[in-house]
């Protein structure tokens, strides 16, 4: 499975950017998908996860009101929208997936992607 990220960068405090991650040979409709970030010197931590089937929702304290995970299962991807980002956002978010949404959330990770890099700096 290799999923390919996009959507990182500079972003000034406050300002959005949106990610967005898809598979090639693995269609991911059957899978629960999530976001995953590490920021310098701090362990990977779970930000947001989505499931395959009701649509069911999971956000870390820290981001939510914030950010806006969805899918789009006939593109073959997943997405993070964050808004009113702030310099503790700043991190590599990794997209991630698992035949599991609870042990998704629980942070157990079958597949994940490569990292894309979101900084958030004035």
């Amino acid at each position: 499975v290799q999923f390919v990220e996009s959507g990182g960068g500079l972003v000034q405090p406050g300002g959005s950017l949106r990610l967005s991650c898809t598979a090639s040979a693995f269609a991911l409709d059957y899978y629960a998908l999530g976001w995953f970030r590490q920021a310098p010197g701090k362990e990977r931590e779970g930000v947001s996860c989505i499931s395959s089937s009701d649509g069911e929702t999971y956000y870390a304290d820290s981001v939510k009101g914030r950010y806006t995970i969805s899918r789009d299962d006939a593109k073959n991807a997943v997405y993070l929208q964050m808004n009113s980002l702030k310099p503790e956002d700043t991190a590599v978010y990794y997209c991630a997936a698992d035949t599991s949404y609870r042990a998704l959330v629980a942070g157990r990770v079958s597949w994940w992607g490569q990292g894309t890099q979101v900084t958030v700096s004035s």
